[in-house]
């Protein structure tokens, strides 16, 4: 059995965790305390859509997960080219967003 680091985080996932869930909309909303990010599947042609997770994030830590992802993706796009954005487009249904207060 190996000795574990000084500092080294052992992160367990159960297989359930493991399988995620798709998102192909993230709503994101802010107080003065906290980042709440909705993951959303919309599907076309379904007026309704659920939201499939919800993250809550301090400020630091919303923060530091803009930086994270902005790094990976700059990683991503040195490996396989540039990522094309797709063209704006309007959710295919009227949402009323969450006012971002707590």
């Amino acid at each position: 059995m190996s000795e574990q680091q000084p500092n080294q985080l052992n992160i367990e996932i159960s297989e359930e965790m493991s399988e995620g869930q798709y998102a192909n909309l993230a709503i994101i909303t802010h107080s003065h305390a906290e980042f709440v990010v909705d993951f959303v599947n919309v599907m076309p042609g379904t007026p309704k859509s659920k939201v499939k997770s919800r993250i809550i994030l301090t400020p630091q830590h919303a923060k530091r997960l803009m930086k994270a992802l902005t790094e990976n993706v700059q990683r991503f796009e040195a490996a396989h080219g540039p990522i094309k954005d797709l063209e704006e487009t309007a959710i295919p249904m009227p949402f009323v967003g969450l006012v971002g207060q707590a």
